[in-house]
């Protein structure tokens, strides 16, 4: 071995592996979705997944979903300006997200495009996005919730990495 590369990859001498001679032999992931919730590790994570992309010659798409917005309450005065401010809001918040993930791949010269999506199951929808959009590698961020408050919580990365068929890296 001669050293370490990028994301802790061994790089053999070519007299280990005559057969691979550069990086642009080997592109076993040409298309990483980075779902992001906007936290300051999702962003640590995209960060981390663009340099990954760039260093593979990959490109990327930035994806976040958007929760269904359902409201309950007895008796409540809840109209529908409320709902229309929500859904504003959390618009804005998914654009903000991902027009960093845009902003952060051209500066890094990473092709990318962004979406979002609306569902009440975010790891389902991660999992949907990654094969709408043909991805064959997932990067997601785990903020290593354990304990009750897993339990509780859950961790939407615990779950894409049980139900999807596509490889996912997490980002810790």
């Amino acid at each position: 071995m001669t050293g370490t590369g990028c994301f802790g990859i061994s790089r053999y001498p070519s007299s280990v592996s005559p057969s691979i001679t550069n990086l642009e032999e080997v592109k076993m992931f040409k298309h990483i979705l980075l779902p992001t919730d906007g936290s300051p590790l999702s962003e640590a994570a995209m960060r981390k997944g663009i340099e990954f992309a760039k260093a593979i010659n990959a490109r990327v798409t930035g994806f976040c979903v958007i929760p269904k917005l359902r409201y309950f309450s007895y008796d409540s005065d809840i109209g529908p300006e409320f709902e229309k401010q929500a859904v504003a809001a959390v618009q804005a918040e998914v654009n903000k997200n991902l027009l960093a993930i845009e902003t952060a791949a051209k500066e890094a010269g990473v092709p990318c495009e962004a979406v979002h999506e609306k569902s009440d199951q975010t790891y389902d929808a991660i999992i949907k996005a990654a094969q709408k959009w043909e991805c064959d590698l997932i990067i997601m961020a785990s903020h290593g919730r354990r304990g009750m408050e897993g339990l509780l919580i859950g961790s939407e990365t615990q779950k894409v990495l049980t139900h999807s068929k596509i490889p996912v890296l997490v980002y810790r």
